[in-house]
């Protein structure tokens, strides 16, 4: 859709925006990048140590914290742009249907490409469900974000092998994608908070067919971020803070006790004693690794692990700002049965 032609003061302003947008992504990208040195300053600073409980959780919240904040404000500026070409009703109408499945292989995949853990890929799945992309589809996403990724193929093939690599790609994919279709076929759109349905709707974008600026494109993706990250950011750290707080706090010799493949319940009870924990891919593998060390059966770990990356509870906590308590109950329920499977699986075959 061409832009309308700018008038000299809108030329003015553009430029405005574009220095602003220059300036802010150094910005943002610098502060990425620093993510790391900034907690250990936190905890230096503190005097505190990262081989104590208390160290660790501080580490782990203050660089989890910025991480997701500065990931939810980069990508729901660029939806909301995004969103000024794209109606609802369009984007819909290209990923429902018929091709509601391909929708979910798609955002599945994509998930492979994007190295999240659970809480950080809550900005793009809010910025999919204001884009009008369906809701199945994007649960597939948010689920195969965390649990399928290079870093946790990359991590399980070195310590385990291509064989265990393969089959956890596989089962994982497999679980984001039926899932994603199931809570598709639900239809549970009137679960979601009002907020999110009206945008949705489409009541806060611009309509396709219009011709708008670049200025107002710009100035959507503004209020964008003014309207979902002033909403979700006290979610974020609550969440983040009880992840934090268990990331430091629960040992490894208490879970491995009981996750051996001799009694039919040891599945079902690592994933609930995954649910509450939060870590990525990249922290928990060495949790696995360890507890497999220590005579645990690898499906049931792999069924911890992936409850540890799918379901965490700070996860449900942030996603509670967007998602009504029966959608994000249906979404734990349908998840949880296919990683049981999953763990069933895996001590069946290996």
């Amino acid at each position: 859709m061409p832009a309308v032609p700018l008038a000299a003061p809108d030329r003015n302003k553009l430029g405005r925006w574009l220095l602003g947008i220059a300036v802010a992504t150094l910005a943002w990208l610098l502060a990425y990048s620093q993510l790391t040195a900034f907690a250990d300053g936190v905890v230096e600073t503190l005097g505190l140590s990262r081989q104590t409980h208390f160290g660790e959780a501080v580490h782990f919240f203050f660089y989890d914290t910025p991480k997701v904040l500065l990931l939810l404000t980069g990508i729901v500026f660029v939806m909301g742009i995004i969103q000024t070409f794209f109606s609802p009703e369009r984007t819909r109408a290209l990923l429902s249907g018929k091709r509601e499945g391909v929708g979910n292989v798609l955002a599945a995949s994509l998930g492979i490409v994007t190295p999240f853990c659970s809480c950080s890929a809550v900005p793009l799945f809010i910025g999919f469900l204001s884009a009008g992309v369906p809701l199945g589809v994007t649960f597939s996403f948010l689920i195969s974000a965390p649990m399928v990724n290079e870093v946790a193929l990359v991590l399980l093939f070195g310590m385990f092998g291509w064989k265990i690599a393969a089959l956890y790609l596989g089962m994982g994919l497999l679980v984001a994608i039926v899932s994603g279709l199931v809570i598709g076929k639900l239809k549970m759109e009137r679960y979601l908070e009002d907020w999110v349905q009206k945008i949705q709707a489409g009541s806060t974008a611009h309509h396709v067919g219009e011709r708008i600026s670049w200025v107002e494109r710009f100035e959507a993706g503004g209020a964008h971020v003014k309207e979902i990250v002033g909403k979700v950011w006290p979610y974020i750290l609550a969440g983040i803070g009880l992840g934090a707080a268990i990331h430091g706090f629960v040992p490894e010799d208490f879970m491995a006790s009981f996750m051996g493949k001799d009694v039919w319940w040891a599945v079902p009870a690592a994933v609930v004693l995954g649910v509450p924990m939060y870590t990525n891919a990249a922290g928990v593998i060495p949790i696995v690794e360890a507890l497999i060390g220590k005579g645990a059966a690898l499906g049931t770990v792999l069924a911890f692990m992936m409850s540890v990356i799918a379901l965490s509870a700070p996860e449900m906590i942030i996603l509670r700002k967007a998602l009504k308590p029966q959608l994000i109950a249906t979404f734990a329920g349908v998840v949880a049965c296919g990683i049981l499977i999953v763990g069933y699986v895996f001590n069946l075959v290996l």
